[in-house]
């Protein structure tokens, strides 16, 4: 018989309501997985053990009790410690849930602690100074991607079936890549950031979850998903249930493919090996995959969006200082965040209209692009997963960057929906992720075409080796 934790959520869930455990059975394995584990990956940062245990048996909802992280990240638990990675905010306490995450208690979900993430999820690594590095649990020496690092090692090594996560360039996918598991970024605004926030970085950046089953991601974004009174964005309901797109019979897709990123940067041959051969898979379920990319200006985005994220990052120096009660200051904040923080400071007003002009332009760009077809096949990465420390060189951060995740940032610009599918591995044994974006809205398309990739090309049974040493003490 599979161990109760082994099973993705809804398995769990079942497990509970046939009475093969308790809820509160199944939370206290999740936490003992966790105890024996993190202390190699990282991935834990704020435990919430014994709240957890005393919500377990009273967790009402479909989920019924099944364990879950939130990332340390824009989502707030109420009475936990909310430090947006960063040291700046290491002694603040959340005073309330965020609405997405009362939405996932609502649903029956524990929540067991918050998991590692970059200061102010700024980079595509999770290796921030305030909790140090999370590790690739297929092998220590490596990255675990980023920014949701920590939420992707706890759903990969089993420690729980499902983690938030939030993506504002990738933060979803590329940790999803890295450690083989699903990510998904929904549309923009299907799920709220309230009540602290409206919107965040101009738009860019959502919410949901990593998980081990597309099933988990369907379900919990039928559960999640819906606008609060007064939000920006909305988006347009789907025709059904996005779990029911699972069992429907899918219809025949037109699917646009292409490894070379807009932006000029080498890829590793593994990882074109493995978008051929997703996009062969693609054929062989019978959908039509033509070789087509959009015509962007790559020099225009690529200083647009990194003003833009220079813009976000200022924002958040200035509101963690607002919450601290402290003028901001060099000796709190990471090099790249102070860097960005200083460039922001010297840009005008104009300037930031300049870039959201330019910003618009690439989305209607993609917008016309992907009207001509259902989905978008590249890879998720351009690279393997890196080896840890290898990103913070501050004066080569944006080219690192574009080297490492060319793909991912294009989906937040215009809102769309994408995902990473887990689908291949390097020769290392590495994971390497399959992106597919679709048009605003259109979550559904997705998960039907993930459920018949899961289906062809099974995962679940993927684990990777168990740790050989304890490589962390833990001391938070």
């Amino acid at each position: 018989m599979t161990e109760p934790l082994d099973r993705d959520a809804t398995g769990q869930a079942e497990a509970i309501g046939r009475g093969e455990l308790t809820a509160r059975e199944l939370v206290a394995a999740a936490i003992a997985r966790i105890e024996a584990l993190d202390g190699a990956y990282n991935a834990v940062v704020t435990p919430l053990f014994d709240e957890a245990l005393a919500a377990a048996g009273s967790a009402d909802g479909p989920w019924g009790g099944v364990p879950m992280l939130v990332k340390d990240l824009i989502a707030r638990v109420g009475g936990a410690r909310q430090t947006e990675g960063s040291r700046a905010l290491a002694g603040q306490v959340a005073a309330g849930d965020s609405e997405l995450v009362a939405r996932f208690r609502a649903a029956g979900l524990t929540i067991l602690g918050k998991t590692n993430t970059s200061e102010f999820g700024a980079t595509p690594v999770t290796e921030g100074r305030l909790f140090g590095p999370t590790r690739n649990p297929w092998d220590t020496t490596r990255t675990a991607g980023g920014s949701s690092g920590g939420s992707a090692v706890a759903v990969a090594t089993g420690m729980v079936a499902v983690a938030h996560g939030n993506d504002g360039g990738g933060s979803l996918r590329i940790p999803a890549s890295c450690c083989g598991v699903f990510g998904f970024k929904p549309s923009r605004g299907r799920n709220p950031f309230g009540p602290e926030y409206a919107d965040l970085h101009a738009r860019i950046v959502c919410e949901h979850v990593i998980t081990r089953s597309v099933r988990d991601s369907a379900a919990l974004l039928d559960a999640t998903a819906g606008p609060l009174p007064g939000s920006p964005y909305v988006a347009p309901p789907p025709p059904r249930p996005f779990a029911e797109e699972l069992g429907s019979d899918p219809r025949r897709l037109r699917i646009a493919a292409s490894w070379r990123p807009i932006f000029d940067v080498e890829v590793d041959g593994e990882v074109r090996a493995a978008y051929e051969d997703t996009a062969r898979l693609c054929e062989e379920l019978g959908h039509e995959v033509v070789e087509a990319r959009p015509a962007l200006d790559e020099s225009e985005l690529m200083e647009a969006w990194f003003a833009l994220w220079a813009e976000g990052n200022a924002w958040m120096v200035e509101e963690a200082a607002r919450i601290a009660g402290v003028e901001p200051s060099e000796e709190q904040y990471e090099a790249m965040t102070w860097r960005y923080y200083t460039r922001a400071r010297a840009d005008s007003a104009i300037a930031h209209q300049r870039l959201l002009q330019a910003l618009n332009r690439g989305a209607l760009t993609l917008g016309r692009f992907l009207d001509g077809f259902d989905a978008w096949l590249t890879p998720t990465l351009a690279q393997p997963p890196l080896e840890l420390g290898g990103f913070y060189d501050v004066e080569d951060t944006i080219q690192r960057y574009l080297r490492f995740a060319p793909y991912t940032r294009l989906a937040n610009l215009a809102g769309l929906p994408a995902m990473s599918v887990p689908l291949h591995a390097a020769a290392s044994g590495l994971p390497i992720g399959s992106h597919l974006a679709a048009s605003f809205g259109d979550e559904s398309t997705l998960f039907a075409l993930a459920g018949q990739l899961e289906q062809a090309r099974p995962w679940a049974g993927r684990r990777p080796p168990e740790p050989k040493e304890q490589t962390r003490a833990r001391s938070h």
